[in-house]
C-alpha cells in the first residue's frame, strides 16, 4: 500500500482544514487507517484512527470534538477534518495503514502501522 497525504497548509487559529490520504491498491477497505502528527522536537503522536469499515473511530483527547476522521472506501481515501485549530495543532501530519484490525487500543500505537505516507505540513498562526 502506498499512501499520499495532502491538504495541509497555513490557517489562522480557529480555522479549519481537511486533510486527505489517498491509498493505492485494491485492498484499502481491509486496512484500518490512522493519522499521526509530529511537531518539531517532539515525538510522533496519535491523532485519530478509523476501522476498515469506517464504523469505529477513535481520537486523541487533545483533538476530540474538533477533529473528525472519515473514509471513503470507494475512493481509497481517508480524511481528517480539522476544526477550531489551535497553534499547538501545528505539525507534520502523517497517515498510516495497518492490516491488523486490533481494536481501538491497537489503533493508538504507532508501531501497529505497516505503511506510512510522506506527511503534510499544517501551520496554525495565532
Amino acid at each position: 500500500v502506498q499512501l499520499q497525504a495532502s491538504g495541509g497548509g497555513l490557517v489562522q487559529a480557529g480555522g479549519s482544514l481537511r486533510l486527505s490520504c489517498a491509498a493505492s491498491g485494491r485492498t484499502f477497505s481491509s486496512y484500518a487507517m490512522g493519522w499521526f502528527r509530529q511537531a518539531p522536537g517532539k515525538e510522533r503522536e496519535f491523532v485519530a484512527a478509523i476501522s476498515p469499515s469506517g464504523g469505529v473511530a477513535v481520537y486523541a483527547d487533545s483533538v476530540k470534538g474538533r477533529f473528525t476522521i472519515s473514509r471513503d472506501n470507494a475512493k481509497n481515501t481517508v480524511y481528517l477534518q480539522m476544526s477550531s485549530l489551535k497553534p499547538e495543532d501545528a505539525a507534520v501530519y502523517y497517515c498510516a495503514a495497518t492490516a491488523t484490525d486490533g481494536g481501538t487500543y491497537y489503533y493508538r500505537i504507532l508501531r501497529s502501522y505497516d505503511y506510512w505516507g510522506q506527511g503534510t505540513q499544517v501551520t496554525v498562526s495565532s
